[in-house]
């Protein structure tokens, strides 16, 4: 998890979420107010699960840290074979805006010609 998190791909785009967010509940109090229950809200339910979780995963720890491992390494595999995963939102949609024009340029000088 923390692998796929540091991504800068899934890094820009939380905290590109993240602001948007933020600037909701700030221009909206009618938002705010249900965004703050509702935040109440999971911290209770992961509180509450946690305790109930915790001696289970202890238990699967072993079988845990084995999936770990085989998702991290698989997690470089795709990385190595996505170099997007390495680039934040921004350029991304950039790039993807530039591919598409040329694109359409080229679709139009064939149907010009």
């Amino acid at each position: 998890v923390n692998q796929v998190v540091n991504l800068t791909l899934v890094s820009s785009a939380r905290d590109m979420v993240s602001t948007a967010y933020a600037s909701t509940k700030e221009s909206h109090p009618y938002v705010r107010s249900v965004c703050d229950a509702a935040e109440k809200g999971v911290r209770t339910v992961t509180e509450a699960t946690t305790s109930c979780v915790q001696p289970v995963l202890t238990t699967l720890e072993p079988h845990v840290a084995a999936a770990s491992e085989y998702a991290s390494k698989s997690l470089e595999k795709l990385g190595e074979k996505l170099p997007l995963l390495q680039k934040p939102v921004e350029q991304v949609i950039s790039d993807t805006k530039e591919l598409v024009s040329s694109k359409v340029a080229d679709a139009k000088d064939a149907v010009s010609s």
